[in-house]
């Protein structure tokens, strides 16, 4: 999008006549005729005539010649980035035959009476695979498989592991078809046998064989308390999973592994005995974008002139979302053309567009006069009368897409045997579109680093243009927080959903593929001999316990959720928090002074009566000792954790 021209002065003709007889009334009251008729009133509008031009060229000097200079430069406003989202789609029974879910299938979070429904759509077609369950097999850690081959159902008992289990003995299930991306529930029948094992944290994993080995199936749902009760398991399978040879016998397999406990939690002390076991695909998973889906859109007929401009009939274009693809009719039908940043390496008959995101701009390729009088075409011009449409784009996006695990349970789009749609992990990659100060600011940065990184300042900028579903980034140079000689570590934190300063701590890790693409982005861009590294930054846990007093007639529940809220809201590591509302800075250290400060302006505390400051890990829960403050490293930042306030009367 062309960067929009700002306005040093916004008054016009009649503000100056207005505020100009505003100060006559203070200034000279004894001056009361203000009609158009008197000479005072007509002398007023002249010199208001004069400083309206005086403003008009002024807004034109300055900071246009600075936006002109960047359009010039090719600095473009980064369109919104869209958050996306796991989602499940229910069946209504078990799957019988392969069921579709079609792509730009519509999905949401509940509309309520002041809140509009936050809608996705899916990216692709979902198809979900029936299969079955042919035969199970154990085998004990470093043994040989023990099939247990049946018709319909098993008919013998047998133990899912070793008599006493350990470390990578398996229960593994042959089904009919590999599954993936599906939803599928292992119904297990058995006699409780585990005796002492944690049903909320069973030292058991599922896995499914991929191409790649085995990879890990997250548990939707887990009755049975790791195949101590009988119930039944759902899981949600890799993409990778295909039909694989083991043991003689081709199938899609799955696996219950018993690992290590977690520390402090008890290990299996016998196994679990299978009566029963059934297999049947339940549902499909996919991701679904924070968008909506614009399909073969019609931008009108070329003129066949190079330089021409269609508009689209939504933007901003989100960044990252679907690959824009423009057609052209002809006489041998829709010809695609390939979208490119600029037309500088484009040859006269390339068939190439520019899209301006932000502006919903679709450019064709101009023709320049070269010095020598003779011109050069950059990028293919269409036939005249040729229809120009484009497949498919998104609009929308925006960090209101990061929504909660489980928030989004609303079908939009009827599908037929698809009874309900849930998101078991939070939305993630929402980002809002850059303001016009921060493509000012990045310009200058752009205009010295030429696509180069230098700087710690060059990563961050060139690791946000690369990578802009991120929320925050920062770039430790050699010496910081022990980042070896020769070397630059990057630290990412991911749009993540909040509510109410509410972070799922799992949220803030972000996703490999976004690191490797960040790495792989970086290294192209790094000087010779330098090495960079891509992470996540260390979090902190911070518990804050705080006693205050309410005003007389504030209800003290509100005044308890006003203040923790506000609490975790300061000592948020996303935008929006912290001192300055960027985010809790990195290696800001936490001070309990500050904290007062924050409670103290919550509608309803009339005082702040004690504050204690504890650090925590928010993985563990354990609670360290009480502190004035809690320091932290340079690649370090503040989680919230399990605050605590009491709300006493006045």
């Amino acid at each position: 999008m062309a960067l929009p021209t700002p306005n040093l002065d916004d008054r016009h003709f009649q503000d100056l006549v207005d505020d100009a007889k505003r100060l006559v009334q203070r200034r000279c009251p004894e001056w009361t005729d203000h009609n158009v008729s008197d000479p005072g009133v007509t002398l007023i509008e002249t010199f208001a005539y004069m400083a309206d031009q005086l403003i008009y060229r002024l807004n034109r000097v300055p900071d246009r010649l600075h936006v002109k200079f960047l359009d010039l430069i090719g600095v473009r406003m980064f369109p919104p980035a869209p958050a996306r989202a796991r989602v499940t789609f229910w069946l209504s029974a078990h799957a019988t035959a392969e069921l579709v879910v079609p792509a730009g299938t519509r999905v949401g979070t509940p509309r309520t009476e002041t809140v509009e429904s936050t809608v996705f759509t899916t990216e692709d077609d979902l198809v979900a695979v029936p299969c079955s369950l042919v035969a199970a097999h154990t085998r004990a850690a470093g043994g040989e498989l023990v099939e247990h081959r049946f018709s319909a159902a098993l008919t013998t008992r047998f133990a899912a592991f070793s008599e006493v289990p350990g470390a990578d003995d398996e229960l593994l299930l042959a089904l009919d078809a590999a599954a993936p991306d599906c939803a599928v529930e292992v119904v297990f029948d058995g006699r409780v046998e585990g005796i002492g094992v944690d049903p909320d944290h069973p030292p058991l994993v599922w896995e499914a064989l991929t191409p790649g080995g085995w990879a890990p199936c997250a548990v939707l749902r887990d009755g049975t308390g790791g195949l101590n009760t009988s119930g039944s398991v759902v899981l949600e399978l890799p993409a990778e999973h295909r039909p694989a040879l083991l043991g003689g016998t081709r199938a899609g397999w799955l696996r219950a592994r018993v690992v290590d406990p977690e520390d402090g939690r008890p290990p299996y002390t016998a196994s679990p005995v299978v009566e029963g076991l059934a297999v049947a695909t339940v549902g499909v998973s996919g991701t679904a974008l924070h968008a909506d889906l614009v399909v073969d859109e019609a931008l009108g007929e070329a003129e066949g002139v190079a330089g021409q401009v269609f508009r689209l009939g939504s933007a901003p274009v989100l960044a990252g979302a679907v690959e824009v693809v423009l057609e052209v009719g002809g006489a041998d039908g829709w010809q695609p053309w390939k979208r490119v940043d600029d037309f500088a390496e484009s040859g006269e008959g390339d068939p190439h567009f520019v899209l301006d995101a932000c502006a919903g701009e679709v450019l064709l390729g101009p023709v320049l006069r070269l010095p020598d009088g003779t011109t050069r075409q950059h990028g293919a011009v269409p036939e005249r009368g040729a229809p120009v449409r484009v497949r498919r784009y998104a609009v929308g996006g925006g960090a209101g897409g990061n929504v909660a695990a489980g928030a989004i349970s609303t079908l939009k789009s009827s599908v037929p045997f698809v009874a309900a749609v849930t998101n078991a992990r939070s939305a993630q990659g929402g980002v809002e579109g850059e303001t016009l100060e921060q493509a000012r600011t990045r310009g200058a940065l752009m205009l010295r680093t030429r696509g180069r990184a230098v700087t710690t300042e060059d990563y961050e900028v060139l690791a946000r243009q690369a990578v802009p579903e991120l929320s925050r980034v920062r770039c430790l140079a050699a010496g910081e927080a022990g980042v070896a000689a020769g070397a630059v570590k990057v630290l990412v934190v991911p749009a993540a959903a909040e509510r109410d300063g509410v972070v799922d701590f799992a949220d803030l890790v972000p996703d490999e593929a976004v690191l490797v693409r960040l790495a792989e982005h970086l290294d192209r861009v790094r000087p010779a001999g330098t090495s960079v590294l891509v992470e996540p930054p260390r979090y902190r846990g911070v518990t804050v316990v705080a006693r205050v007093v309410a005003l007389p007639r504030a209800k003290a529940d509100r005044v308890r959720e006003d203040a923790l809220s506000a609490l975790r809201r300061y000592l948020s590591p996303l935008p929006g928090g912290g001192p300055g509302g960027a985010g809790w800075p990195f290696g800001r250290s936490v001070r309990a002074g500050e904290l007062h400060a924050v409670l103290q302006r919550v509608t309803g505390v009339d005082q702040v009566e004690d504050i204690r400051l504890f650090s925590a890990n928010p993985v563990t829960g354990e609670r360290g000792a009480e502190r004035d403050r809690v320091d932290l490293e340079a690649n370090s930042l503040v989680f919230s954790f399990d605050h605590q306030v009491r709300v006493d009367p006045r």
